[in-house]
C-alpha cells in the first residue's frame, strides 16, 4: 500500500487529538484515510527551514514508489523577504516537485489555508496575497494536482461567518490571550483535512469504479 507523506508547516503539523490545544489538519488526515500517513510538518516552517533542518531531506529518503507526497508552505514563507512568492518560495517549490519526481513518489502541492480574519464590514480578509496563485501557476506549469484549500478555506469560512468560524479557531494565542486565527482547533483540523482527504481520493481514483448511481433508475 502507498503512503502518504506531509510536508508543511503548523496548520499541516500534529497536534493534541483530545481538543486541548491547536493542530494541522495533517494532524488528523489519518482518520480519512486507509493509507499510512507519515506528518513531518512542524510550526513554524519555511520552505527554507523545512530543508535545512533536514525534514524534506528525510521525507525524500522516506518515499517509496507510487508515494504521494503532499506539501503546504506559505504562511512563514511570506515573512521572509528571500522568500517572495514568485522568487525563493516558487523555485523551492519546483525543486521538492523534481525531487519527489525523482524518488519515483507523486508530488502534491497545497495553497495555504486562508487565515480567519474578519474586517468591520464582515468581509474575510485577504492573507496571502500572491503566495496561493504562485502554487497555482506551478502547478500548471509542472503538471502537478493542487489542492487549492486557500479557495476551499475561504469558501468555508464566510459560508460560516465570524461567529460560525469560533468552533473551528477555538484557542487564544498564548502571547495575548486574543483567538488565534491561524491554527485550528480539533474541528477545524477535520474540517480541512476530510476536503483534502476527498481530494486525495479523487487523484488516486479510489472511487473510479462505481457504477453510476443512474444505473439503479435514479432521475436527474
Amino acid at each position: 500500500m502507498n503512503s502518504i507523506h506531509l510536508a508543511g508547516d503548523s496548520t499541516v503539523a500534529p497536534g493534541p487529538l483530545d481538543g486541548t490545544g491547536v493542530i494541522g489538519w495533517g494532524g488528523v488526515l489519518h482518520e480519512f484515510m486507509t493509507q499510512p500517513v507519515h506528518n513531518r510538518a512542524v510550526g513554524g516552517a519555511t520552505t527554507a527551514s523545512f530543508e535545512a533542518e533536514g525534514r524534506w531531506a528525510d521525507t525524500l529518503a522516506a518515499i517509496k514508489p507510487g508515494d504521494l507526497v503532499v506539501t503546504q508552505f506559505g504562511h512563514n514563507d511570506q515573512k521572509e523577504t528571500e522568500l517572495a512568492a514568485a522568487g525563493g518560495y516558487r523555485n523551492n517549490l519546483a525543486r521538492f516537485v523534481e525531487q519527489v519526481r525523482a524518488a519515483g513518489g507523486r508530488p502534491v502541492l497545497v495553497t495555504s489555508a486562508e487565515r480567519c480574519l474578519f474586517d468591520d464590514d464582515g468581509d474575510l480578509r485577504v492573507s496571502h496575497g500572491g503566495y496561493p496563485a504562485a502554487v497555482r501557476n506551478l502547478g500548471d506549469q509542472l503538471d502537478v494536482p493542487v489542492i487549492d484549500l486557500n479557495a476551499f478555506t475561504r469558501w468555508l469560512y464566510t459560508w460560516l461567518g465570524e461567529r460560525g468560524c469560533a468552533d473551528l479557531f477555538p484557542h487564544a494565542v498564548p502571547e495575548d490571550g486574543e483567538r488565534d486565527t491561524t491554527h485550528f482547533g480539533l474541528a477545524g483540523a477535520r474540517a480541512v483535512a476530510g476536503y483534502v482527504a476527498q481530494h486525495l481520493r479523487a487523484l488516486q481514483g479510489l472511487d473510479d469504479q462505481h457504477e453510476p448511481i443512474g444505473k439503479w433508475g435514479v432521475s436527474p
